[in-house]
């Protein structure tokens, strides 16, 4: 397997990345989009495993327009008042038309690589990142034939830019797994956003995994949980495989 460290040009920047590919083979592309904690050990840990579970994986660093990896100089302390405040300068730039201009870059560049097939690709996100990935499939929905979202935050909110309201642009196959007892996305928020999904009509699972707290699937946060990160990962490579192949 190999990790090539690369940039991608954006309408915005230049976005730090890495690709995980095959040497030889051409493999169905996917975007893994990272947590708050942006690219990683942690990350690169799962985005290599997806990898060498049969994909062209590209992880760019979503906040290139902030900075470069590492984003944090500091220990991840949720509530903390300088953790809240990075955040927020992370976040702040990524609006839904910045993650939509991403969509056509990430895509676009993916197209062109000869470690990548000509088939439809996928999109991963984590966290916050969750609501990007299902922007992602919306922007590009005759390239994008998979999202999936794990402890995705926010995904359904009273606002006009609400990630749900993007949904009839969407013809990925969806899957979104929460969190219990998670503040980003409560359980009457999972509820409505189960509503507007059998409302939309198209392919879509949407779970809460039991015993599991928001960041459960990244093995660098204090609430990751193994049991439930393997189930995780097998639900994933599982849409993939019936998306992509």
């Amino acid at each position: 397997m190999t990790e090539k460290e690369i940039e991608i040009t954006t309408p915005d920047g230049k976005a730090d990345s890495v690709l995980y590919f095959e040497d030889g083979r051409r493999q169905p592309g996917v975007i893994f989009l990272t947590d708050i904690g942006g690219v990683r050990d942690s990350q690169r840990q799962m985005a290599r495993r997806l990898a060498e579970a049969g994909y062209a994986v590209l992880m760019p660093s979503a906040f290139y327009r902030t900075g470069k990896p590492p984003m944090f100089a500091f220990p991840f302390k949720m509530g903390d008042e300088r953790f809240m405040k990075r955040v927020g300068e992370l976040s702040g730039p990524l609006t839904p038309d910045a993650v939509e201009r991403d969509a056509g870059a990430y895509v676009d560049f993916l197209v062109k690589q000869g470690s990548v097939g000509k088939g439809k690709m996928g999109v991963v996100g984590y966290c916050f990142s969750g609501a990007f990935a299902l922007r992602m499939a919306a922007v590009r929905p005759d390239s994008i034939a998979a999202a999936a979202s794990f402890h995705g935050g926010r995904l359904f909110t009273g606002s006009p830019d609400s990630p749900h309201l993007v949904l009839h642009r969407v013809k990925a196959r969806l899957y979104f797994a929460h969190a219990v007892e998670d503040r980003s996305m409560p359980a009457d928020a999972i509820q409505k956003l189960n509503d507007a999904l059998e409302a939309w009509g198209g392919e879509y699972e949407s779970e809460v995994y039991e015993g599991a707290h928001h960041g459960w699937t990244v093995p660098d946060n204090p609430t990751y949980n193994h049991p439930q990160a393997e189930r995780a990962f097998t639900k994933l490579t599982e849409l993939f495989a019936k998306a992509l192949r």
